[in-house]
């Protein structure tokens, strides 16, 4: 009778801790419907294979986890206080051997997978440069990231940075839809991340170097940038726009930001801070 009332109460705490998960798993805040696990709206030509990875990881990862908690239910209602306890140190071969073994399949199977795809991931796209470098479309952008904003250049016609032409922004940036966009970034004062979760993309801006990325946007769109890394009290503050255009619409912005340069090159770039010795990038 005991033995019964000692199983029922674990089949019933079982059952309440499952749907307790489901409850508090059920649970979901996200703005607008989303592919995948609440992921942001994913609408670079890349982010499908961050999507994926994340979400084979996941699968193998729930698989682990479900043959653990197999194992261990097999366990509490088998190996109760009326089964007798079989001591070991596991120090014998065979138990070096398993614990071995099944290390290392976990390891492949999670890490391995991620380790592999990650390579291949970016070789074949996110540090694949000589993209963007052979399309004659690429924008090109230098962000000069600090206390606590988004600085940006444009190359003008002769896709130089430096220059008289170039498109001067703060904190609102404008690319065009089914082009590639390259950005080099450095920050004269702390560690900056550059942040665009939809476009699956994130890049640190150090002081003393200068970072790349590239990406290419399929959908026009308004996006949030985002700091990734702690730079300080307004942290916060640091929150940018990203405008994905149409071409057309892209065009005639990029032509008449392209005239008020020209008028007025100096006058902009101090308004910036963006002069020389001040952190911009070369």
């Amino acid at each position: 009778m005991k033995k019964a009332a000692t199983s029922l109460t674990r089949v019933l705490t079982a059952a309440l801790t499952f749907g307790l998960m489901v409850l508090g798993g059920s649970a979901w805040a996200a703005v607008e419907p989303e592919a995948g696990f609440g992921y942001p709206r994913d609408i670079s030509i890349d982010g499908w294979r961050i999507d994926w990875l994340i979400d084979v990881t996941m699968l193998f990862v729930v698989i682990l986890f479900v043959i653990m908690c197999l194992w261990l239910a097999y366990c509490w209602f088998f190996h109760d206080e009326n089964h007798p306890a079989d001591y070991d140190h596991g120090q014998s071969k065979h138990h070096i051997i398993t614990a071995v073994l099944l290390s290392s399949v976990i390891f492949w199977v999670v890490d391995g997978n991620l380790l592999v795809n990650s390579i291949i991931d970016v070789r074949q796209a996110f540090w694949n440069f000589q993209i963007p470098n052979d399309d004659p479309d690429t924008v090109r952008i230098e962000v000069n990231a600090r206390q606590w904003a988004w600085q940006g250049r444009y190359a003008g016609a002769d896709n130089a940075f430096g220059t008289a032409d170039d498109i001067v922004v703060l904190n609102d940036f404008k690319v065009p839809v089914d082009a590639p966009v390259y950005m080099q970034l450095a920050s004269p004062d702390v560690i900056h991340a550059l942040y665009l979760p939809n476009l699956r993309n994130k890049i640190d801006a150090v002081p003393g170097m200068i970072n790349r990325m590239w990406f290419e946007a399929t959908e026009a769109r308004e996006v949030d940038i985002a700091c990734a890394q702690h730079c300080g009290t307004n942290h916060y503050k640091m929150k940018g726009k990203l405008s994905v255009l149409p071409k057309d619409e892209f065009k005639a912005w990029y032509a008449q930001h392209q005239c008020l340069a020209r008028v007025r090159p100096q006058r902009r770039g101090r308004q910036l801070g963006l002069a020389v010795g001040e952190g911009r990038v070369t």
